[in-house]
């Protein structure tokens, strides 16, 4: 879809006055998605944003690791969630929002013409119950977000069909795996990154196939390795040279596994050169972490996707999508959307649209088809603001709103803006911008987060402001809300813990550890602190948000840049900033390094 392109506009971001280039598939593309009423297409304009700012407004909608405690709304029992308690929604724990007992057409709201449409879905989505957290089919894994058929899990986000797993995001079909991101098919493992199929192995980046491995970069069917990078089917290297069983062995049991060991390896690691992106078995891609994929523009995570472009977690058979962060599961000519899969069709401006066809501007709504500035549906169709019409009905009043939102107005955007093609404003985002997404990869200052007039949760400032704005939008707050942290014995500070884990006593579980960095403190559980004693690993001294967080930095930016490979000298398009030290080698010279 978009291979073969050539550029029609350049255009100067409103937000952060990059340039960045409209081509003639995007336009092909917008007119692929633009609805069709009576025999007239209403065509979606050319973005005003470039593609990154684009992306971390979509990104501002999403929260996936921040849990609160609060009460069901329904049961008035206390309930796991998303959406912390100071925030003045009606929240339903799983059972009843899923249930019978209440409608969501009950909410619904009249269209006023006289008021801007961010304004009305706003005052709707304040209305409408939200669901406390998403997950489906879990055992014993409350406190997992974004997830289904998991068992005994505990704080992972974005995962299915794990077990025992625990402080994890985006895990797939593994089991006994502790602080580790983007895996599929794993079991023993422990901080581990961008990994597929490995088995009892430690510290992993970017590997596959690999067991009974510690400390590995860019290996692939590997096992019984120790401190290596770049190896294909090797066995007892240590530190990128062959040894035999018994000297291996000798050599690795000399080093504890600790901070300091762990720096060594970063440092040891930039003297190897590193492929260009990491883009495996795919055709015509450009971006980042790629697999079995074809035609793929600046795109990044995508898995078994084909004619995307400005995509994040894009997997399962997504075809056709632009402007999308987490789309999946038969997921077709989806435009500036977040959170959509099981066969979603023709989806625009939405978050959170799950086996959805041709809705526009709707947030939260499951099962259903044809609907326009709705929140929280389940099987529903022609629904406008939440109120019910007739088919003919439906298609008579679009258009008409189509018009309107296309004509200058007062919004919660800017005076004098048009609504139609822009994606929800974060300022509209029912959480904190630093509960969300959006901060990890664009993270901003209260400072900055009061200057763009948007939602920031503040864990340092013990304030709690309110500033009134005109376009009847909701008030911007930042607050220092956080959930009370349970009682424990005491608080220790992570320095104090010993180093070898069989000198942890079992009181720790009913102690609390002050983070290294955050100095927020953090509690170990049970199973966890059998995880590590089994595999002999020391207590983290970092919070989980904190070693998140850290893993994170570890990972490459959503973006992608322009340099030159340090061998061939050609021009490369990378996920190495140019200012960065590691050695990058474009795809031909590093497969006849390393092959």
């Amino acid at each position: 879809m978009f291979e073969n392109k050539k550029i029609v506009e350049t255009r100067i971001c409103k937000h952060c006055s990059s340039k960045f280039d409209i081509t003639d598939k995007d336009l092909e593309f917008y007119e692929k998605v633009s609805p069709s009423f009576w025999g007239k297409k209403y065509l979606v304009p050319t973005p005003t944003l470039c593609p990154n700012c684009r992306q971390q407004r979509r990104l501002s909608w999403r929260n996936e690791r921040k849990l609160y405690k609060r009460k069901c709304d329904a049961s008035g029992k206390e309930i796991i969630s998303i959406y912390s308690p100071d925030k003045n929604y009606t929240v339903y724990n799983q059972d009843f929002w899923w249930s019978d007992k209440w409608n969501s057409l009950n909410y619904g709201i009249e269209l006023d013409f006289k008021k801007s449409f961010f304004t009305q879905f706003n005052e709707l989505n304040n209305k409408v119950p939200k669901l406390a957290i998403i997950w489906a089919n879990n055992e014993n894994s409350s406190y997992c977000n974004l997830s289904a058929d998991n068992k005994n899990c505990y704080l992972i986000s974005e995962s299915s069909n794990n077990e025992d797993c625990f402080y994890g995001h985006w895990l797939q079909k593994s089991r006994d795996c502790v602080d580790c991101s983007f895996i599929h098919e794993w079991e023993n493992c422990y901080n581990c990154d961008d990994c597929f199929n490995c088995n009892n192995s430690f510290f992993l980046s970017s590997c596959k196939n690999c067991y009974n491995c510690i400390l590995l970069e860019d290996c692939y069917g590997c096992k019984n390795c120790f401190w290596c990078v770049n190896l294909q089917d090797k066995e007892y290297y240590f530190f990128n040279e062959k040894l035999t069983k018994e000297k291996y062995d000798e050599e690795t049991r000399k080093i504890k596994i600790n901070e300091a060991t762990i720096n060594r390896f970063n440092d040891f690691k930039k003297q190897f050169p590193k492929k260009y992106s990491r883009i495996l078995r795919s055709e015509n891609c450009s971006g980042g972490q790629i697999e079995d994929s074809k035609n793929c523009t600046y795109s990044f995570h995508a898995y078994d996707a084909e004619d995307c472009k400005y995509a994040e977690h894009v997997w399962r058979n997504a075809k056709d999508c632009m402007d999308v962060s987490t789309a999946g599961r038969d997921a077709e000519l989806i435009f500036e959307t977040i959170n959509c899969w099981i066969g979603v069709y023709k989806n625009i401006f939405s978050a959170v649209v799950w086996e959805c066809q041709n809705m526009s501007y709707c947030f939260s709504c499951f099962n259903s088809h044809d609907c326009f500035w709705c929140v929280g549906l389940c099987d529903m169709s022609y629904c406008i603001l939440n109120k019910q019409y007739s088919k003919e009905e439906y298609e008579k009043l679009v258009p008409k709103i189509i018009s309107h939102m296309s004509s200058p107005q007062p919004s919660p955007l800017e005076e004098g803006v048009k609504e139609w093609w822009e994606f929800f404003p974060s300022s509209l985002s029912p959480f904190g911008y630093n509960e969300t997404v959006a901060n990890e990869y664009f993270p901003i200052s209260l400072k900055t987060g009061l200057e763009w007039k948007i939602n920031y949760i503040d864990r340092e400032w013990n304030i709690y402001n309110t500033i009134e704005e005109v376009w009847e939008r909701p008030v911007f707050k930042y607050s220092n809300y956080e959930t009370p942290f349970p009682k424990v014995e005491k608080i220790i500070p992570a320095s104090k813990l010993p180093e070898n884990i069989a000198d942890i006593p079992d009181d720790i579980l009913n102690w609390a550890i002050e983070c290294e960095i955050s100095k927020k403190p953090f509690r170990i559980i049970k199973q966890e602190l059998e995880f590590y004693r089994k595999h002999n690993l020391p207590i983290p001294r970092l919070h989980p948000d904190m070693r998140h967080i850290m893993r994170l930095k570890l990972k490459n930016a959503i973006k992608l840049y322009e340099r030159k490979c340090a061998k061939c000298k050609k021009e490369i398009h990378t996920t190495y900033a140019p200012e960065r030290t590691e050695i990058i080698y474009c795809e031909e010279c590093y497969n006849s390094e390393i092959y």
